[in-house]
């Protein structure tokens, strides 16, 4: 873009020299015109002063001839409108002499104009001037921080040989590292098939236990009515413990709760002590919504169910550490209809034996 301005003021320049010139040769041209004007104008004054001087004479010397004698009137009338017709040629004179002074003022004010132009342009090319001393600054900055980038790409380039060295040193680390790592994973594969295979064992050990929990309530309160086992899980209806709406836990429904803390307590003797098991007390409802002080919903109902239970067992003799409390309303339900007997199913405490 310097260059294309350079080229703009190279093409500008004889252009602007051109109207220059044609300025002073027009001031010139004006000038010379001033001066023979001024020429003329002297010339014409003194050609009137003499023929003044003139005529002042002849006037003297007509009143001479007049005081001599009065004779020869006819050729002093004649010299006389000879005389007049000299003044109307004087007076002729002096309009012109106006007519060229007219002119001459003429002459001056479009010199002063030229004059105006010339002073114009050279506060333009002042300006230039400055416009070129600017740009020389500005180019000299320029090189400067080109300079200052150089030398930054070298500090960068320096900087990138060193980073490729220290990646060359990273990568024998590595290369030195990954034997270590493919031996350590190999000690590690070792180390998770056999904590699988304990782990498996504890597993075997609490089914071997939970086996023996559920044979045993089976045996005590498998027969009543209400109390099913599912799976691995013993299950209540909530008629057998509690009242309708009610948390707490009806006599009948304490002995049953209390039986069950009992065969817990002998089976959890023979549990060895690094096993990690926890009963997980369950409480479920139906899908009748309840909206009571106490119960505002069946999440309350259900939570509240379950710690009764969790109390009784904590009161047999249950660690806190092994019981849990969890309350699902009736968003778990055994049956999905609606009708009286799917909410009696639905409506259930359930006894799961289980790892932490």
């Amino acid at each position: 873009m310097r260059r294309a301005a350079a080229r703009h003021d190279d093409l500008s320049w004889p252009g602007f020299v051109d109207a220059l010139s044609t300025l002073i040769l027009v001031f010139v041209f004006v000038l010379g015109v001033f001066v023979m004007a001024q020429f003329l104008l002297a010339q014409a004054l003194t050609g009137r002063d003499e023929a003044l001087a003139r005529l002042n004479q002849q006037v003297a010397d007509l009143s001479d001839l007049l005081a001599l004698e009065r004779k020869g009137g006819a050729d002093l009338r004649d010299r006389i409108g000879r005389l007049s017709a000299s003044l109307r040629d004087a007076e002729i004179r002096a309009a012109e002499r106006d007519s060229l002074a007219a002119r001459i003022a003429e002459a001056e004010k479009l010199a002063t104009d030229r004059l105006a132009a010339i002073e114009a342009l050279t506060k333009r090319q002042v300006d230039i001037d400055a416009e070129l001393v600017r740009r020389a600054e500005a180019l000299t900055k320029e090189q400067k921080l080109a300079a200052e980038a150089q030398a930054q790409v070298e500090l960068l380039n320096r900087q990138m040989v060193e980073l490729r060295l220290q990646l060359q040193r990273i990568e024998a680390a590595l290369k030195a590292s990954e034997k270590e790592t493919s031996e350590q994973k190999a000690t590690i594969a070792d180390l998770g098939r056999r904590l699988n295979l304990a782990l498996a064992a504890k597993v075997e050990e609490l089914d071997r236990y939970r086996s023996e929990f559920f044979g045993r309530l089976r045996q005590i309160l498998g027969s009543r009515p209400g109390i099913q086992v599912s799976g691995d899980r013993f299950v209540f209806q909530s008629e057998v413990l509690f009242a309708s709406g009610s948390a707490e836990l009806s006599e009948q429904g304490r002995v049953q709760i209390g039986e069950i803390g009992k065969i817990l307590l002998d089976i959890a003797r023979l549990i060895p002590r690094d096993l990690k098991w926890i009963l997980r007390v369950d409480g479920h409802t139906d899908r009748v919504p309840i909206r009571t002080e106490r119960f505002p919903s069946n999440w309350e109902l259900s939570n509240a169910r379950a710690m009764s239970v969790v109390r009784v067992l904590i009161e047999q003799g249950i660690p806190p550490s092994r019981l849990a409390a969890t309350g699902f309303a009736e968003f778990q339900p055994l049956e999905a209809r609606d009708d009286e007997i799917a909410y009696r199913r639905n409506r259930r405490i359930e006894l799961k034996l289980t790892d932490r």
